[in-house]
């Protein structure tokens, strides 16, 4: 059995979310991108197996008590064997969100690990449409683990989650 949900007033349109969600994503939206391809147009001719270094990193602002932005960061270097750049790719995706009534420990892994599971995959698209256009193969970033990359942003900052105004959280 399906229930349909009851029609809008065309005149007062509601957003349909959960009164009581524990994630709100406000907006979505790239904050820096930046790519250099400083060897072109030689690079692109030789066509060489290059040397992939990335970083992803997971930071965020607090606005008010339950606003946030979650930033992912992306930087991505390509280099020939021969440790000559092929491309540098810098990216700041972000989004904002507001955090619904959840527990103070509940911050952490909403803001680290739920938030970025959102915005990654539009980075990845980004990332691999960016690398594509500047006449590279598309760099398709493999999924991250940010259970793992908040775990170690907790043991950096001695339990307490980053940016996130309170005292110390609970380990995921």
């Amino acid at each position: 059995m399906t229930t349909v949900p009851p029609p809008q007033d065309p005149q007062n349109p509601q957003p349909q979310q959960a009164p009581n969600a524990p994630l709100i994503m406000h907006g979505q939206y790239i904050k820096d991108l930046s790519f250099e391809n400083p060897r072109a147009p030689q690079s692109l001719i030789e066509q060489t197996q290059p040397q992939l270094a990335l970083n992803v990193q997971v930071t965020n602002r607090q606005f008010d008590a339950k606003t946030f932005e979650v930033a992912l960061s992306i930087e991505a270097t390509a280099k020939t064997p021969k440790d000559e750049p092929l491309f540098v790719l810098e990216l700041v995706y972000a989004g904002t969100v507001t955090l619904g009534e959840v527990p103070q420990d509940a911050f952490g892994p909403l803001l680290f690990i739920e938030t970025p599971r959102l915005l990654f995959p539009f980075a990845r698209a980004i990332v691999a449409n960016a690398t594509r256009e500047a006449g590279f193969p598309p760099l398709n970033i493999a999924p991250v683990d940010f259970v793992a990359l908040y775990r170690q942003q907790l043991e950096a900052n001695a339990g307490k989650v980053p940016g996130v105004a309170g005292g110390p959280v609970g380990h995921a």
